[in-house]
């Protein structure tokens, strides 16, 4: 699984940290980035929660 974000687009809501905070965090500014490793552990399911709940689409997740 590969974790896009547009941080560009990332209005920093946080709806992807709060649903996934293990997958997902806010920088200094509120922008999105994915922790270290956090996708590994995380489930599949809260990734695809977390993308969903981004009210901008900045997250897209892909299958490898």
């Amino acid at each position: 699984m590969r974790i896009s974000i547009d941080r560009d687009g990332c209005i920093g809501s946080g709806q992807c940290a709060l649903t996934a905070p293990d997958v997902f965090a806010q920088d200094d500014v509120g922008i999105v980035y994915v922790l270290p490793g956090g996708a590994e552990e995380a489930e599949n399911r809260l990734i695809r929660q977390a993308e969903l709940a981004c009210p901008v689409q900045a997250i897209a997740v892909v299958e490898d």
